[in-house]
């Protein structure tokens, strides 16, 4: 992780040793890159320094990727975002249902109002109850500690830790990613086999336009989360609607999960999303880091610039060309 210590005032809460803007395009590789997304992400994420990539959750093609050293990093703690892969985690076993709440002082909560407000207590306390060997073999199950890519120079697999952490245990993995290493890439999959009910593709990013004529999607294995979608989907949509990525509000439905912390006086904003509505799906991951602006809330408004950008180029609108690598996306390679 780059190191930059500041040479003007600290920031209360810091200090941060990471600048907040920066030129997150410079170096970055694009020959194969949509550029009318590429154009639109730039746009969206301005001055700030982060990470952008967009993935069509259909094929697992990666469409742009603003800021590749972030991108393919060793990866950040994903803050909040963890909580997706916990409520699959806990779905999948049985230990809650849609119908479950848990207490916290007066108020009983469900999946969905925890998710929108990203609530740190119900997490914690599914994943103590679930236990770290079922959280770890769900995330493992879903991506975490291995690389989302297939073949792209440079990427890392991030980190799992293999243990409960020392500080706060289970419960603090669960709500806050404690210990654990995200990569943006970990986190488009992930949404992106939510966004499409359980295919998690191995990542690929054409690099140039022959590439991406003969691009052949490649399906890294399928989940078993096509019957819960529908049970986590609506935190997602809230969590836009009225909760912690309100700022990400667009004409078009969208779902997405926010994640805020520090590390390594770094501060974090993480937005993981999908758009829920047309023919054209597009996954958004977008990574802040920097001093105390770069938050969860402010990643999700960059997000929600992206598909407004697209959406004002009638980009939602249209329809795809064909693309014979379809009719063989259902294979399972490189396993």
């Amino acid at each position: 992780m780059r190191t930059v210590r500041p040479r003007g005032p600290i920031i209360a809460g810091g200090p941060w040793y990471e600048p907040t803007y920066a030129d997150s395009t410079a170096g970055d590789y694009v020959d194969g890159e949509d550029l009318e997304i590429r154009r639109a992400a730039v746009e969206a994420l301005g001055a700030y320094n982060g990470s952008v990539v967009v993935v069509d959750p259909s094929d697992g093609r990666i469409l742009s990727m603003v800021n590749q050293k972030i991108a393919l990093g060793t990866g950040f703690q994903p803050c909040s975002t963890i909580k997706l892969s916990v409520a699959l985690a806990g779905l999948s076993e049985k230990v809650i249902s849609p119908a479950n709440k848990f207490r916290l002082a007066s108020l009983h909560m469900d999946l969905t109002y925890a998710l929108a407000h990203s609530n740190n207590y119900f997490f914690a306390t599914l994943g103590q109850r679930l236990g770290f060997e079922k959280v770890s073999y769900y995330a493992h199950l879903f991506g975490y500690g291995e690389k989302a890519g297939l073949d792209i120079p440079g990427e890392s697999s991030g980190h799992y830790p293999s243990a409960p952490p020392k500080n706060g245990g289970t419960g603090m993995l669960t709500s806050f990613g404690e210990e654990i290493q995200q990569t943006p890439l970990q986190l488009a999959a992930l949404v992106s086999a939510i966004a499409n009910g359980g295919t998690l593709y191995y990542l690929q990013y054409p690099r140039n336009q022959q590439e991406v004529q003969h691009f052949v999607p490649r399906i890294k294995r399928r989940l078993d989360i096509d019957s819960l979608v529908q049970y986590v989907k609506p935190g997602m949509r809230a969590a836009v609607e009225f909760g912690t990525a309100h700022r990400a509000r667009e004409d078009g439905p969208i779902a997405g999960k926010t994640g805020t912390c520090s590390e390594n006086h770094t501060h974090l904003g993480w937005f993981g999303s999908f758009n829920d509505s047309y023919n054209r799906k597009l996954v958004v991951v977008v990574l802040l880091t920097g001093g105390r602006p770069s938050i969860g809330p402010l990643a999700a408004g960059i997000a929600g610039d992206v598909y407004r950008l697209l959406g004002e180029k009638n980009y939602f609108a249209r329809t795809g060309p064909f693309n014979p690598a379809s009719l063989i996306s259902t294979q399972v390679c490189c396993r």
